[in-house]
């Protein structure tokens, strides 16, 4: 889930206030948000976004950039956390003990089709090579192996949406070495979350905890299949909660991660991060390529919803408005109000600006406009964009959302009908 960062540096320009606009349609964000930008002024500051690196979970493909080789005597994806101090020293082991039986293995498959480059189809080249070319067009089976952890003692079984995306056959192998079909229930790719389906009784399952109350300096347990090395064990603490998805650099998700400095790599995604009392807290998700002990988990509470409503219809409803908006602040405004390019005056120094109205969005259908700065969704008063966010992703699709704006200096409530977020 996005979120604007402006006003944390009273140093910044304007340029780079631009950059931290926040779309509430998320999955379309490329081309609303460049728009968007443009609109206002050609950002000048070049500094990169942080990249996510995600194990799709297919192996064949074009090889990932690697990080550049490391120090001498520097960690090379070793958690440098310290043992816990606990009465019983022997903690973490118990907490495998308990909870990696309910750990699986995921290995997918897909059939993807590959073409020659057209020259070499060309009859005319293809007669110098005789029969050392293959076929023009011909299938190819790409394969990789994920986590996931068992729900449900009849089977069900949660991961990531993008270990199974587009796999053709899923086998699931539990800890005793037993292997089952999986049939993929729903997956979600706003949220990067899936559900298979085992046939099977008497399972071990997972405890859940409310992610909600974590907080950083806990200890965490990553539990995975990292590189194929199954049933491996890292540990380390929180590092953070709530780093947005724009803040990892994959803007296309509606998810606040958990950050955590255990190690996770390449086949980790799915598997289960957990707190010393065994408990399930997030879903192992992504890391920050060329990166050391930054890792990114999906906070339980939201895996909870997702995964329910993918289990009941195989599918998830995102609420969606259509905006790209700003959260305002003296130095914002001013920044604005001093660009050349910019397509409205601001008087407002608190609030959430409407930068852009996507074009046949509900929004734009509902009568919002680039300008009127929000003050109140759902009756609720909102200070920021993350705030308005939030909002939105609690509203049913379909139904009217309340929102309280000012415009030409006057306030006034609007109701839109959020539709479902678009898919590319």
């Amino acid at each position: 889930m996005e979120r604007d960062e402006s006003g944390r540096t009273s140093s910044r320009k304007f340029s780079t206030v631009a950059k931290s606009f926040a779309l509430v349609v998320l999955g379309a964000g490329a081309t609303a948000g460049g728009q968007a930008l443009n609109a206002l002024v050609q950002p000048s500051d070049s500094t990169p976004v942080a990249e996510a690196f995600w194990d799709s979970g297919f192996l064949g493909r074009e090889s990932q950039a690697q990080p550049e080789s490391a120090p001498a005597g520097a960690s090379q994806g070793v958690s440098l956390a310290m043992a816990p101090a606990m009465s019983n020293p022997n903690a973490i082991a118990d907490i495998v003990r308990q909870v990696g039986p309910s750990v699986v293995r995921i290995d997918a498959a897909r059939t993807v089709q590959t073409n020659l480059p057209p020259m070499l189809q060309d009859p005319f080249f293809r007669q110098f090579f005789g029969d050392n070319l293959p076929a023009p067009r011909s299938e190819q089976v790409r394969r990789g192996v994920g986590s996931g952890f068992i729900t449900s003692a009849d089977g069900q079984i949660i991961t990531n949406a993008h270990v199974v995306a587009g796999a053709d056959q899923v086998n699931v192998t539990l800890k005793d070495g037993r292997t089952f079909t999986g049939r993929v229930m729903g997956a979600d790719s706003v949220t990067d979350i899936a559900v298979i389906k085992i046939e099977a009784s008497d399972l071990p399952t997972v405890s859940v905890s409310n992610s909600d109350q974590i907080q950083p300096g806990e200890w965490a347990i990553a539990i995975g299949n990292p590189l194929g090395l199954d049933s491996t064990v890292t540990a380390g603490i929180i590092s953070a909660t709530g780093r947005t998805s724009r803040e990892i650099g994959v803007p296309d998700k509606r998810v606040d991660f958990i950050q955590t400095d255990a190690a996770i790599n390449p086949g980790n995604s799915g598997g289960p991060l957990l707190n010393l009392r065994g408990e399930v807290i997030g879903v192992n998700t992504a890391i920050i390529q060329g990166a050391q002990g930054i890792g990114f988990a999906i906070p339980m509470n939201t895996v909870q919803r997702i995964s329910a409503q993918l289990i009941e219809t195989g599918q998830v409803e995102h609420a969606y408005l259509g905006i790209q908006m700003v959260t305002l602040s003296a130095e914002t405004k001013a920044n604005i109000n001093n660009s050349p390019n910019r397509p409205f005056t601001v008087a407002d120094e608190s609030g959430v600006l409407i930068v852009r109205v996507v074009p046949n969005s509900p929004a734009a259908q509902g009568g919002l406009r680039e300008g009127d700065v929000i003050v109140a969704v759902a009756g609720q008063p909102v200070s920021d964009s993350a705030a308005v966010q939030q909002a939105v992703e609690r509203s049913r699709v379909g139904q009217d959302l309340a929102i309280t704006l000012r415009r030409g200096g006057r306030e006034q409530t609007i109701a839109v009908r959020p539709g479902n977020v678009p898919t590319r």
